[in-house]
């Protein structure tokens, strides 16, 4: 299955994936009406540690604990995607706890959130078409 790998190498921390990411959840056609004048909640996140920025987003990993510990079923994993159905979702943020990767979040509206691939947004990662120096691909590794 594709997966969405970071090259922290190529990496130049401009954080432009996290806006790519938060106006593909938006649903707006307009980047600049959508992201004006508000503070973005990506579900990639740069992080930056002794001069090095790498991209922090879900691995979608093949024995998920996020969705072996939610209480609700909020959390599934279908195709290989793990997706979350934000009505079932109580806020309990069991699987921020779980998660290995620090890739689940809070949201906005108090379920949580994560990358799910854009499938539902705009069929492939935004991250990825967003990124200037090709540091974040989206492909099958062995």
């Amino acid at each position: 299955m594709k997966r969405v790998y970071v090259n922290e190498k190529w990496c130049l921390g401009c954080h432009l994936c996290e806006y790519y990411c938060a106006f593909a959840a938006s649903g707006e056609k307009d980047m600049a009406r959508a992201l004006k004048d508000i503070a973005i909640n990506p579900r990639i996140r740069i992080e930056e540690r002794d001069d090095i920025s790498f991209a922090v987003s879900c691995r979608h990993c093949r024995e998920p604990l996020c969705v072996k510990s939610c209480l609700t079923g909020a959390l599934t994993a279908q195709d290989g995607v793990i997706a979350i159905d934000g009505e079932r979702c109580v806020g309990c943020y069991t699987c921020i706890l779980v998660c290995p990767y620090g890739a689940v979040s809070p949201s906005e509206n108090g379920a949580v959130q994560k990358c799910e691939l854009c499938v539902k947004n705009t069929g492939s990662p935004a991250c990825v078409k967003g990124c200037p120096n090709g540091a974040i691909v989206y492909e099958e590794r062995g």
